[in-house]
Parts: C-alpha cells; sequence; structure tokens
C-alpha cells in the first residue's frame, strides 16, 4: 500500500513535485505516465526513500518515510532507469551480492529462480558488461525482485526490450501481481500501460488525474458508438439529434456517429429508431480512442 499527503519536492527554485495527494491499494498495478522532468523519478525516489521530500508525508508498505527509511528499503523493489549493474562480474554474481545485502535465506535459489525465468540462465557465467541493453533490463528486473518485495517500483521496465522480451515482462508483472504485489510502473508505453494497469495517473509536476484507463477515454472523449448504414441520410441523423441522451451526433459518410453516456442501455433505443424509419443497419460498434490520444488530450490541457 502507498499513501501520499502533499508530497512535494523543489530542487532550488525548480519545483518537480508539487502537492501529490495519491494512494494505490496493496496487489494493484499503477500506472505513472507523464512527459520527461514531470517528477515521475523524482516521485519513485521519494517514495523508496532515496531522498527526502520538501514537505508532505507518505506511507509504504505501513512504513513513514522519513522515519522507516530503512524498513522501506528492505521492504520495496527498484529498477531505477539505468541498470547500473557490475559490468566486470558475471550474471550470477551481480545477483548473488545483492541477495546476500537483502538478507535472501536461499540466495543460490533466488538468482537461479529469476536467471531462469528471465532467460538469462545460459549466460549466467558471462560478464554483465557484455550484455545487450535488454539483457541487462532483464537482469536489472531480476535484481529488484530477488527479495520478493511487497512493492515494487518499476521504472521504464521493457525499455530496450524486444517484443518477445517485453511480453515476458508484461507476463511476469501480472503475476506478481497474482501474488498480491504492489506494483508501481512509470513508462512511455502508453499501450503497456493500458493492458496490464488498474489504475493510471497522468502526472506533470502535478497529478493532473487518476482513473481506469476506459474511465479516462470517457471522462476526455465521451463514448462514440458508430452505427453503419447502407444508405445514411440527414433524416436518420435529426432523428438521433431528437433524442435527449445523444450528447453529439455526425454523419460521415454512410456512418452516424454518435456521442453516448451508456451505450449498452442506449443502443437498443437508438436501433429500433432506425429500422422502424427505413434504415437498413450493416453493423454498430464503438469508437475506441487509444490511451496515448487520452494522455496526449490530458498532458496539452494541463
Amino acid at each position: 500500500m502507498i499513501k501520499t499527503e502533499d508530497l512535494t519536492k523543489h530542487f532550488g527554485e525548480i519545483i518537480a513535485v508539487e502537492g501529490l495527494n495519491l494512494e494505490i491499494s496493496e496487489g494493484e498495478v499503477f500506472g505513472f505516465l507523464g512527459p520527461n522532468g514531470a517528477g515521475k523519478t523524482t516521485t519513485v525516489r521519494m517514495l523508496t526513500s532515496l531522498i527526502a521530500p520538501t514537505r508532505g508525508a507518505a506511507q509504504v508498505n505501513g512504513y513513514t518515510i522519513g522515519k522507516d527509511d530503512t524498513q522501506i528499503r528492505r521492504s520495496v523493489g527498484l529498477l531505477t532507469e539505468t541498470p547500473g549493474l557490475y559490468d566486470n562480474l558475471s550474471a550470477w554474481r551481480n545477483l548473488e551480492i545483492y541477495a546476500i545485502l537483502y538478507d535472501v535465506k536461499d540466495p543460490k535459489g533466488q538468482v537461479e529462480k529469476y536467471l531462469r525465468f528471465l532467460d538469462l540462465w545460459d549466460r549466467r557465467n558471462d560478464p554483465a558488461g557484455s550484455f545487450s541493453k535488454g539483457m541487462k533490463q532483464k537482469l536489472a528486473i531480476a535484481r529488484a525482485l530477488l527479495h520478493e518485495p511487497r512493492t515494487v517500483f518499476l521504472d521504464e521496465p521493457t525499455a530496450a526490450l524486444d517484443p518477445e522480451a517485453s511480453h515476458l515482462v508484461r507476463e511476469f508483472i501480472l503475476e506478481i501481481k497474482k501474488q498480491g504485489r504492489t506494483i508501481f510502473l512509470c513508462t512511455h508505453n502508453l499501450d503497456e500501460a493500458d493492458r496490464i494497469c488498474d489504475r493510471i495517473g497522468v502526472f506533470k509536476s502535478r497529478l493532473l488525474v487518476v482513473d481506469t484507463p476506459t474511465n479516462l477515454r470517457t471522462k476526455v472523449f465521451g463514448r462514440k458508438v458508430v452505427f453503419h448504414l447502407r444508405h445514411a441520410s440527414e433524416e436518420f441523423l435529426e432523428l438521433f439529434k431528437k433524442e435527449p441522451f445523444v450528447k453529439d451526433a455526425q454523419l460521415v459518410d454512410r456512418k452516424i456517429v454518435a456521442t453516448l453516456d451508456d451505450p449498452e442501455n442506449q443502443n437498443p433505443r437508438l436501433v429500433r429508431l432506425l429500422v422502424d424509419n427505413g434504415a437498413e443497419i450493416q453493423f454498430v460498434g464503438e469508437l475506441r480512442r487509444s490511451l496515448e490520444d487520452v494522455y496526449l488530450q490530458l498532458v496539452k490541457n494541463a
């Protein structure tokens, strides 16, 4: 569980994070989205007790930052923007050192578990410096999870990974979520955030909005339903506009695009209306906006 109250960080006159109020439930995958320089990494550093806030308070896993910093660091896993590995040491030794530092009960077993899971076992004895960017990223992810932390902070976990490796990491994130762990995910991969996050916060020094991906689409763009007709006309469009629950309707080629609050319950009424007035309906579908569209609109408005 993560909870912040007016969490703020200034670097001199530069405001990195301003008045962050946020609550993340145990076992939730929370996506933290924002442009470069928005303060995402600064927020993660405060929540992992690496830097102190200018003001405000936060609790992570029941511990308070500034008071229980050692306990917080022991109870979280952190993947930073850069892997920060010991390039001259083998992949095995890199993980073994951290397993010992974290007092992992079975360091060898844990190291083997994550090397195998992230498909690095065959390269376990090779120097980390000889790895590709993607392999280094996977090794850093393994390091963040060795001690089975209750909360995991992942900063761009699939950066530099090929599609197959990215899929593996996403599946792994969902797997550790099933174990009841909380995941705080900073990413620029909006499709990734859309697929795996329970909720998303859009951030630019301050928190702009927090909600599920579906609700964010509705808040920003509304829900648009497309009625594909064999022959569309202004007559059918005017029928739509007379309905009080239709917020907007437009005629586009052979389609009527209607903005509705509750398509599941309102679509049948509109279908009957069209059929009763002689329209030939080919099919009906909802126009789905991408999370990228939502994100860009929110940042633009901010």
